[in-house]
């Protein structure tokens, strides 16, 4: 199966051989993304719950798919996995796959300002129906949140010197898009990483609070698990240490509960030539735990 234009999925065929899908059975997609794991889950005979909160990619998926008894698909967040799982019989299903990766399609579209690079509205909400912006927090948050959310969401070491700076350029003139902020950062960062744009951790941290995904990844890990069924496989694919180390301490707890075990010690990354072709792939890293 090849990767479609709208998402260039990573780890896709490790992802999925992880799950374990077995014909007939059910399997929740709470990443819908571009379809790449519940294509290839159809493929295997799996049945398809797919969420995802940006409509973009349900109607993407719908065109690209087409309708089909086995495919469900929702547009919600994954940390509503359980009510949603419920209203669709997905309950007691043999496997959850989580992409924690932001779509190619989000990072280009022209109305979302993902990406320091486009001259786009700041914006980076995921579902376009909730009220928080990435503009609402750059103009109107007060220092110290912005310290606080660089500091935790972006592991940035110099937050205080960029959110000071943010301050007193949004008292001249708005900060309206995405590569007028990056520019900021730039200005305020003193100390550069190779290879890396200074406006990276900064983004990510705003991207973070803006869609509170931190949080509502702690929810669907424990949510997950709850509707899984006995020996059902929940299978994580995470994109930077936040996220890594909430699934990595999510998975000891419940193997230290009894709930199960985890079925790879050491994370499974992508292989030399899928970095080689997909920059992105270089910091994944797949975790996999089974329900007792």
């Amino acid at each position: 199966m090849k990767n479609n234009s709208y998402h260039t999925t990573v780890l896709l065929k490790e992802a999925i051989d992880a799950l374990q899908v077995v014909r007939g059975d059910k399997y929740i997609d709470g990443t819908l993304g571009g379809g790449g794991h519940t294509q290839l889950i159809l493929e295997r005979g799996g049945y398809v719950l797919g969420i995802d909160q940006d409509s973009d990619a349900i109607d993407e998926v719908k065109k690209r798919l087409g309708q089909r008894r086995e495919l469900t698909l929702v547009r919600g967040n994954f940390r509503d996995i359980k009510g949603i799982a419920a209203s669709k019989g997905f309950i007691d299903c043999s496997g959850i796959i989580l992409d924690l990766g932001t779509s190619v399609h989000q990072i280009k579209a022209s109305l979302r300002g993902f990406s320091f690079k486009d001259h786009a509205e700041l914006d980076m909400r995921m579902d376009l129906s909730q009220n928080l912006t990435a503009k609402e927090i750059v103009n109107d948050w007060p220092k110290g949140a912005l310290i606080d959310i660089f500091e935790r969401y972006g592991e940035e070491s110099e937050a205080k010197e960029i959110a000071e700076e943010i301050i007193k350029e949004r008292k001249n003139k708005e900060i309206v898009f995405a590569d007028a902020l990056a520019e900021i950062i730039a200005k305020a960062k003193k100390r550069r990483e190779a290879g890396i744009n200074p406006a990276t951790k900064s983004f990510q941290a705003i991207r973070i609070a803006v869609n509170e995904e931190l949080d509502a990844l702690r929810e669907v890990i424990e949510s997950g698990l709850e509707i899984l069924g006995s020996k059902g496989r929940v299978v994580i694919i995470s994109f930077h240490s936040l996220e890594d180390r909430i699934v990595k301490q999510a998975f000891l707890e419940f193997e230290r509960k009894g709930r199960g075990r985890i079925i790879n010690k050491k994370t499974i990354q992508p292989s030399f030539e899928e970095k080689k072709l997909n920059k992105k792939a270089r910091s994944a890293k797949l975790r996999v735990f089974e329900k007792k």
